[in-house]
C-alpha cells in the first residue's frame, strides 16, 4: 500500500451488512478514511461492531439512495470534513423476487428507484467532489444479473442491466476530468439480501397466481444454491482495493469464480446452448404445464 492510501477517502452505501459492511471495515482497517453510510443507523451495530475488533473506524452516516436530502447532507459533511472525494462505491441494493405478472408496479418502479435511480442521486451530488482529486474512482456495484438474466428476477435484472449501460455513458463522460468509472460483477454470496432482506412479488405467495408453483421451484432452487455457497465476502472489498489502486483498471471486474466463468459462457457460446444451460439449472425437476 502506497503512503498516499491513508489519505483517500472512500464513501460507500449501503452498509449497514453485506459487501458494504464488509467492505467499510476492510477499507478503514487498511488505513483508508472510510464514510459508511447506511438508509437506516439503527441497523449500524454489525458495523460498529466489525470495526471495533479490526481495532479501526469510519465515519458513519444516514444515507437513502431515494430521498435528496440525505445525499446532501453527507456530502457536505465529505466537503467540510476532507474537502474531497476520492472514491465512491455505489453498494446500496436490493433484489426483489417474482414473475412480471406477479409484480405490482409500484414494486417494479421501487426496485429501480433504489438500484438505478438510486445510484445516479448519490453520483449526481458526488461527482463535483471527485473532480478536486487525480485519478478518483467510482465503484458501481453490479451483479451477473447484468448479462446473465433469469426468470422470477426480471425487476432486479433491470435494474442492473440499467446501472451497466448508465455506467459505460458514464465513462466517457467523465474520462475527462480524470474519474474512472468502474463496475464489480460479482456472483452470489451468502448475504442478507437472501434472507432479512429478501423481497417478493405482492403475489409470489399466491396460489392462484398461474407462476405460484415455478416461483416456489425456484425460491427452493435459490435457497438451496445459497446454502451450498461458501464464498469469503470479503473477495469483493479486496477487489474494490485493487480497482482503487490499479493504475489502468478494466472497466468490469468479477471478484469470484462463479461470475468469471458466468460471463466467459454468456459472451462466447450462442444464447440458445447458454440458454439451454439456464434453463437445465434452474427448471431441473419442475414439471412444465401442459398448455
Amino acid at each position: 500500500m502506497s503512503n498516499n492510501t491513508p489519505s483517500k477517502v472512500v464513501l460507500i452505501t449501503g452498509c449497514s451488512s453485506g459487501f458494504g459492511l464488509s467492505s467499510a471495515a476492510y477499507l478503514a482497517e487498511r488505513g483508508y478514511r472510510v464514510v459508511a453510510t447506511m438508509r437506516d443507523l439503527a441497523r449500524s451495530s454489525g458495523l460498529i461492531n466489525e470495526l471495533k475488533k479490526r481495532g479501526c473506524d469510519a465515519d458513519i452516516l444516514p444515507l437513502d439512495v431515494t430521498a435528496p436530502g440525505t445525499i446532501k447532507a453527507v456530502m457536505a459533511h465529505v466537503s467540510q470534513q476532507y474537502g474531497y472525494l476520492d472514491t465512491l462505491i455505489n453498494n446500496a441494493g436490493y433484489g426483489i423476487g417474482g414473475a412480471f405478472e406477479d409484480l405490482t408496479d409500484e414494486e417494479i418502479r421501487e426496485q429501480m428507484e433504489v438500484n438505478f435511480f438510486g445510484v445516479q442521486n448519490v453520483t449526481r451530488e458526488a461527482i463535483h467532489l471527485m473532480r478536486r482529486r487525480p485519478d478518483a474512482r467510482i465503484i458501481n456495484v453490479s451483479s451477473v444479473a447484468a448479462f446473465s438474466s433469469s426468470p422470477g428476477f426480471g425487476a432486479y435484472n433491470a435494474s442492473k442491466w440499467a446501472l451497466e449501460g448508465f455506467s459505460e455513458s458514464l465513462r466517457y463522460e467523465l474520462k475527462q476530468f480524470g474519474i474512472k468509472v468502474l463496475l464489480i460483477e460479482p456472483g452470489v454470496y451468502k448475504t442478507r439480501i437472501f434472507f432479512e432482506n429478501r423481497r417478493f412479488a405482492s403475489r409470489f405467495h399466491d396460489p392462484d397466481s398461474p407462476y405460484y408453483e415455478l416461483s416456489q421451484h425456484l425460491k427452493d432452487r435459490v435457497d438451496n444454491f445459497v446454502d451450498d455457497c461458501h464464498k469469503d465476502v470479503e473477495d469483493v472489498a479486496r477487489l474494490i482495493e485493487r480497482l482503487i489502486t490499479a493504475k489502468n483498471p478494466p472497466f468490469r471486474s468479477q471478484p469470484d469464480l462463479e461470475a468469471k466463468v458466468q460471463r466467459f459462457f454468456k459472451r462466447f457460446l450462442p444464447f440458445s446452448l447458454y440458454s439451454r444451460i439456464v434453463e437445465y439449472f434452474l427448471f431441473k425437476g419442475y414439471a412444465f404445464r401442459k398448455r
